[in-house]
């Protein structure tokens, strides 16, 4: 007898294992091994301190396009920074510091059903740490020596500007994202902490509906998802190039 389980179960599930996949072991299995990844997950840095480096980071003033190469096959990204410009604009300048050639995609999630395919973790260039040890790496920026992170940037549908470092349930935002979850949709992953995002990202395999409002999207692939559908754990970034828009980074 075949089990079916409910839809809103394995969207919570998906959404723990986003979680985790942004910070810490993807192989938390049993309660004991949950446990200790959350613990890892809520030492991630202060929102406060994080704020505080915001007028810092960089921006993009528009738009930007990114091409990134993987098995020999382009992956066409519009970068999004009328809407998400502290996230855009930290994508489009980690693609132009050359930090995501050579990394892996360490998690691919397809069962049960369609979710992501995730990489970023700068760990990952070190070809001899297996994939199963990655989702904890973020970016060190040469300038402090120390990883930058970004804040949560989320621009309710219609707004002027995005809430910051908070998720709309938190801001009691009731309306649907500028910048949803569909199918092709690129956005950073994170830990629990709403500004832990650094350089990590994932690709939507369909639409994630129940992400609006908790994840930054920042673009959208808009050429290359049937080479993003065939995308194995393991794989890797050949390269990225920002091949339009390089001007509107500030």
């Amino acid at each position: 007898m075949q089990v079916k389980i409910p839809h809103w179960l394995v969207s919570l599930t998906l959404l723990i294992t986003l979680i985790l996949g942004g910070c810490a072991s993807q192989q938390a299995t049993s309660v004991s091994e949950i446990n200790a990844s959350k613990t890892t997950i809520t030492s991630a840095p202060a929102t406060v301190a994080q704020s505080r480096q915001e007028s810092k980071l960089p921006r993009l003033e528009g738009k930007a396009t990114v091409v990134m190469l993987v098995k020999g096959s382009p992956i066409t990204i519009e970068v999004d920074g009328t809407n998400a410009p502290i996230t855009a604009g930290n994508f489009v300048d980690l693609v132009q510091r050359g930090v995501y050639d050579g990394l892996m995609f360490h998690r691919v999630v397809r069962e049960p059903s369609p979710f992501v395919v995730q990489g970023g973790d700068p760990r990952s260039k070190d070809t001899s740490i297996p994939a199963e040890e990655l989702g904890t790496g973020s970016f060190i920026d040469p300038a402090t020596n120390r990883p930058r992170y970004i804040p949560l940037e989320i621009k309710p549908k219609g707004a002027k500007e995005p809430i910051y470092s908070k998720t709309f349930d938190a801001a009691g935002v009731k309306t649907e994202p500028e910048l949803p979850h569909r199918r092709g949709a690129v956005a950073m992953a994170r830990s629990s902490s709403p500004d832990s995002a650094s350089s990590q990202f994932y690709f939507a395999l369909t639409d994630l509906s129940f992400l609006d409002g908790n994840y930054a999207v920042f673009g959208y692939v808009t050429e290359g998802m049937d080479v993003i559908d065939k995308i194995e754990q393991g794989d890797r970034i050949e390269s990225a190039k920002v091949t339009q828009g390089a001007e509107n980074l500030k």
